[in-house]
């Protein structure tokens, strides 16, 4: 091969001073680039340079039987030929590996690792048809040992060195590659099967639940026949599982024991079981009929609390704060006994005249009422008519049929007649009296009640 050159630079002696110069430059600048590179990575630990060495010999290996595979097997007999084509498959598997870590990389999440993609399911082909020529070479012996200590190694060795294993990189991720899902869920089903799925048990613990799950199948069994060919027999292996299981000292045991029994003994009764289908809807519920005291509370609750705390005390003149916040918070309206003695002293806002008819005092003066009437129209009964629904008499004999005049009653009136022309009719509220003529609530109250009387008259 190098005869050739060897005559070539001899009949050519500055062309090849030229190329050796050139050949020497390169290989100064790759030197210069690799010890560059070398000082700005990360020193590696031992063990990564001893598995680059091995990894590093065991390709040689698998090289040196791919170029005697190549000259026996695949007929290529020219030297120059097999140096560029034996060592392939080599830099082939070493150039998936380098894919499968970039992947791995790229797709790499905080709870897994990334998938090595179809460049990693690639390296362990190429290992398996490397295996083909050793046999091929060196036959069932000597071919296992060259499969072993060729590829096989390469493969792995260059898998650790290079950190493509993520167990090391990343201890407490999984890997997330096809092969390693199946494998994971193999030995989970395994472990099932066996019935060691239930982690964190003892020895101990685990021939317990064994025995506890053997008594509860015998136990079924001899319920359902109790006077089989084998009954004595089966009687004999559920007192020695009854034993083992522990189920007469630990009372969680046996309470497992017992619940699962029952769930044996009455599963023959689960077909009789009706069960609506999901995708019936179940019927709407009626709506409940109106209370009066519903209303009345849907009623209040739609007042300002102050207006309500006025209309429950007009209706109960006697009343206490503590009771009138007791007659609200029945009705829905939650209110306090300071809040009460509070709106009692402030203005009470300007309220019609006449009240509705659903919340219409029926008591009176001196009279004290333990509710709040209301008249519902409907239920078949009609509404009353509004004589009915007016306040009721007087119920203390004691008062005066008619209210003494006020002396202030000319000068309430006047200020009622100016009120009304400067306000298109409407007559002078009690704030507007209680302001103009320095009255308090109840005189007011009387001055409008009078004011009213001698308008209706």
């Amino acid at each position: 091969m190098f005869t050739p050159i060897a005559h070539w630079a001899q009949g050519h002696p500055l062309s090849a001073a030229f190329v050796a110069a050139v050949a020497c430059g390169l290989l100064a600048l790759a030197g210069w680039c690799a010890y560059r590179l070398l000082r700005a990575a990360a020193r590696p630990s031992g063990s990564v340079l001893v598995a680059s060495v091995g990894a590093a010999v065991c390709t040689a290996y698998s090289a040196d039987t791919s170029w005697r595979f190549a000259e026996h097997r695949l007929g290529m007999t020219d030297a120059t030929e097999r140096l560029f084509m034996f060592g392939a498959a080599e830099l082939a598997l070493l150039a998936c590996a380098l894919l499968a870590r970039a992947s791995k990389r790229t797709t790499a999440t905080d709870g897994q690792s990334g998938s090595p993609g179809v460049p990693g399911v690639l390296v362990w082909v190429l290992t398996g048809v490397q295996v083909i020529p050793a046999f091929a070479e060196s036959g069932p012996v000597g071919g296992t040992v060259r499969a072993v200590v060729g590829p096989v190694m390469a493969g792995l060795l260059w898998h650790h060195a290079m950190g493509l294993e993520i167990r090391i990189a990343r201890p407490g991720a999984l890997s997330a590659g096809l092969l390693a899902q199946i494998g994971r869920e193999l030995r989970e089903r395994l472990l099932s099967r066996l019935g060691l799925a239930t982690r964190d048990r003892t020895a101990e613990q685990i021939s317990r639940d064994r025995a506890m799950h053997a008594g509860v199948r015998l136990a079924s069994v001899l319920a359902r026949t109790p006077g089989g060919p084998l009954a004595g027999w089966r009687e004999q292996r559920l007192g020695a599982a009854v034993h083992r299981s522990g189920i007469a000292t630990d009372p969680q045991q046996r309470h497992r024991f017992m619940r699962e029994l029952a769930a044996l003994l009455g599963a023959r009764t689960l077909p009789t079981i009706t069960a609506p289908a999901p995708w019936e809807e179940a019927p709407a519920p009626e709506p409940a009929p109106p209370t009066l005291l519903g209303l009345t509370g849907a009623l209040l609750r739609q007042m300002h609390p102050v207006d309500a705390v006025h209309l429950v005390r007009d209706a109960h003149p006697g009343a206490t704060p503590a009771e009138i916040a007791a007659e609200l918070t029945r009705h829905g309206v939650v209110v306090s006994q300071t809040q009460v003695q509070i709106a009692c002293r402030e203005q009470p806002s300007e309220l019609p005249s006449t009240p509705p008819a659903a919340l219409r005092a029926a008591s009176a003066a001196g009279q004290r009422r333990a509710r709040i009437d209301v008249r519902v129209p409907g239920a078949g009964q009609e509404a009353a008519p509004d004589a009915d629904t007016s306040v009721a008499p007087d119920a203390n004999p004691d008062a005066p049929d008619t209210p003494e005049p006020d002396p202030r009653l000319d000068k309430a009136r006047a200020l009622d007649l100016e009120h009304r022309a400067s306000h298109n009719g409407r007559p002078a509220s009690l704030r507007t009296l209680q302001r103009e003529m320095r009255i308090g609530q109840a005189r007011a109250q009387s001055i409008r009640r009078q004011l009213d009387g001698g308008d209706d008259s």
